[in-house]
């Protein structure tokens, strides 16, 4: 009996909902994603990635943790989590610099957002791992060198 409730329930919100679409009272829209640097992530080198993302002097900074393996067993598949202490963060950027494109990753984060991520990045080789944090008009960054015994690019 239970079920039948449910399905009765499902169908009318469902045909509600179709009518209000057919009606044109309820339009779907598209949502999209921030604009994004579309030139930073095809930029072949990691300078040229960093001065189209407007981090070129970006300073080190101990507020931002990269964990990541220092060994990577598969290069299709490198865990990392990155999270920013730094007040304000609203953007991390994940460059791997010898990747045929550096720029792997930007998340934008909204101010009262926690500026942090998980994910697992495609490395070619043993590479050098750096992350960027833009907070209040400034740019933090933290490396961190991670070796792939396979390569996942190719």
């Amino acid at each position: 009996m239970g079920s039948r409730r449910h399905f009765l329930q499902a169908f009318g919100s469902a045909g509600v909902l179709a009518g209000l679409v057919g009606s044109g009272l309820l339009r779907p829209g598209q949502a999209l994603a921030v604009d994004f640097n579309r030139a930073a992530f095809d930029a072949r080198s990691a300078a040229d990635a960093l001065r189209l993302i407007g981090a070129t002097g970006a300073e080190t900074s101990a507020d931002i943790l990269l964990k990541a393996p220092e060994i990577a067993e598969n290069g299709a598949a490198v865990p990392i989590e990155v999270i920013s202490n730094i007040p304000g963060t609203t953007r991390l950027s994940v460059l791997v610099d010898k990747n045929p494109f550096p720029l792997a990753l930007q998340f934008n984060f909204a101010p009262p957002a926690v500026a942090r991520f998980q994910a697992k990045l495609k490395m070619g080789e043993s590479s050098r791992l750096r992350i960027v944090a833009s907070a209040g008009g400034r740019h933090y960054t933290v490396f961190r060198e991670v070796k792939v015994t396979a390569g996942g690019c190719g």
